[in-house]
């Protein structure tokens, strides 16, 4: 594909009327992407970043995301001819990168001809008239625990059944807490948040039922405090995905329990699992998900972030050894004031000090990528942030090479790869830690802060600790399910 490079925008005569008109697009691509998403379970992208449920000035922004990883902003003027193409078509469920499909279009000198709608309907014959079903009847899950990782999988679950995803959350379990209106604060915890915002949409309770409603989705609260004494088809659940927040419980015998609740079929942990459990990141070794497997992991948020570009870089260049320090945001493990931990240093106050701990994701990489084992060592700094952290890679490679040349390998895996929903990419030298609060990548590549001599490299990943981790959660829930959905364009 050609560059977008090559062919540059010119300068508008006047920026405020190209700003109007463009905006007078956005504001009717809502509505084209909102049908698609509710009608024919086709959900739209612009380069990987959802085009559902957007406000006209996200919508917008994000075309000119574009702008940083291809070089040139891309209009609504392309986008919207090509989302009208699709709208006339008999499109099957599906996830279709619309900014991707327009580059495309006109990166090929308007499709060597054709129309709009006839490339359109080129390019998606594949998807003409298709009954491509993610899964028969959505799948039932409960949260069992909601915590920080909980609260944001719920987000996630309840934004994308708007639009006829493949799950259903039905209910999350929790241990009774002390005030009369537990529920009112547990749904309290969902609708506002001090990191990502306040919820998108609405959140009302039902006593009677001892449930909450958000944006439709009734989701009942189960108290209990053991796995394995709930029945969940009391509560109409069936066949569940039981996504277990809480770490207590991290080897198969103890995560087993869960099975022995009647409704449950499937466990996902929200930790690193011990033992002979799958540790999984999602879009790495997602494929050794057996269809009789009923435990795995998702592994922890660092492993998440650091697997991906390791992969990337091992992949190209080889990786002879090397070390991961972490600058993590503090975690509810963590004292806000001095008092006692069972773990060295962890007992001081978390919003004032940094603190240097272990992590053992530097060890995990090896349960994901075998042939780095034993060539990475690992370290962790605790900082006065409540999200958002930072890995450092300090690598030594196989192959020599340069910032440039390394720099331009990971803005092609993070645009073109079948990592991309893994990697992200920024290229500017002005972002700091919030900037990334929401990110749905496992990480992204901060290729300013890249240093590179021969064959030692040191690169730096940014990655949202909480959110961008649920997202991989949820995609790992997806593999485990069986979800499938056709996409544009086809994975390598």
């Amino acid at each position: 594909m050609r560059p977008v490079t090559e062919r540059k925008r010119p300068r508008p005569d006047d920026y405020f009327k190209d700003w109007k008109e463009r905006e007078a697009l956005a504001e009717d691509i809502i509505p084209l992407v909102g049908r698609l998403a509710r009608e024919k379970n086709v959900k739209c992208f612009c380069y990987d970043r959802s085009l559902v449920n957007t406000s006209v000035l996200e919508l917008m922004k994000t075309h000119r995301y574009v702008r940083q990883v291809e070089g040139n902003e891309l209009s609504e003027r392309e986008t919207h001819p090509v989302l009208s193409a699709m709208s006339k078509l008999d499109l099957g469920p599906a996830h279709i990168d619309v900014g991707r499909l327009a580059v495309n279009y006109y990166d090929k000198n308007h499709g060597e001809g054709l129309s709009v709608d006839e490339y359109v309907r080129e390019q998606l014959s594949y998807l003409l008239e298709s009954d491509n079903s993610a899964v028969q009847e959505p799948v039932d899950v409960v949260l069992y625990g909601f915590g920080r990782i909980g609260r944001l999988v719920a987000r996630i679950l309840i934004d994308k059944a708007a639009g006829g995803e493949a799950f259903r959350l039905r209910a999350i379990v929790v241990r009774k807490g002390k005030a009369p209106n537990d529920i009112e604060k547990r749904a309290s915890l969902l609708r506002r948040d001090s990191v990502h915002g306040a919820f998108k949409g609405t959140i009302r309770v039902d006593e009677e039922r001892q449930s909450f409603v958000a944006n439709g989705n009734e989701v009942r609260v189960i108290y209990a405090s053991s796995p394995d004494t709930i029945d969940y088809t009391e509560y109409g659940i069936d066949n569940a995905i039981i996504i277990d927040n809480t770490g207590v419980w991290r080897d198969e015998e103890g995560l087993s329990q869960h099975l022995k609740s009647k409704g449950a079929a499937k466990v996902i942990l929200t930790a690193p699992g011990k033992g002979d459990i799958k540790n999984i990141v999602a879009g790495i070794n997602s494929n050794d998900i057996a269809a009789g497997d009923s435990i795995i992991s998702a592994a922890s948020c660092t492993t998440n972030a650091i697997v991906p570009p390791l992969k990337a870089i091992d992949d190209k260049f080889g990786i002879l050894h090397g070390h991961v320090e972490t600058v993590h945001a503090y975690t509810n493990d963590q004292n806000l004031i001095d008092n006692y931990h069972k773990a060295d240093r962890r007992g001081r106050s978390a919003p004032l000090n940094m603190v240097i701990t272990e992590t053992g994701a530097a060890k995990a990489v090896a349960k994901v990528l075998p042939q780095l084992s034993g060539k990475l060592t690992g370290n962790a700094i605790r900082v006065p942030t409540p999200n958002v952290s930072m890995a450092i890679l300090n690598l030594t490679l196989r192959d020599e090479t340069d910032a440039e040349t390394l720099n331009e390998y990971m803005r092609h895996m993070a645009l073109h790869s079948s990592m991309r929903r893994q990697i992200d990419y920024s290229n500017s030298p002005e972002v700091v830690s919030s900037d990334f609060v929401g990110s749905r990548t496992a990480c992204v590549y901060d290729a300013q802060a890249t240093i590179v001599s021969g064959n030692q490299a040191v690169m730096y990943l940014w990655y949202d600790n909480e959110f961008g981790y649920s997202c991989q959660v949820y995609r790992v829930m997806e593999r485990m399910a069986g979800v499938n959905y056709a996409v544009y364009p086809k994975q390598a």
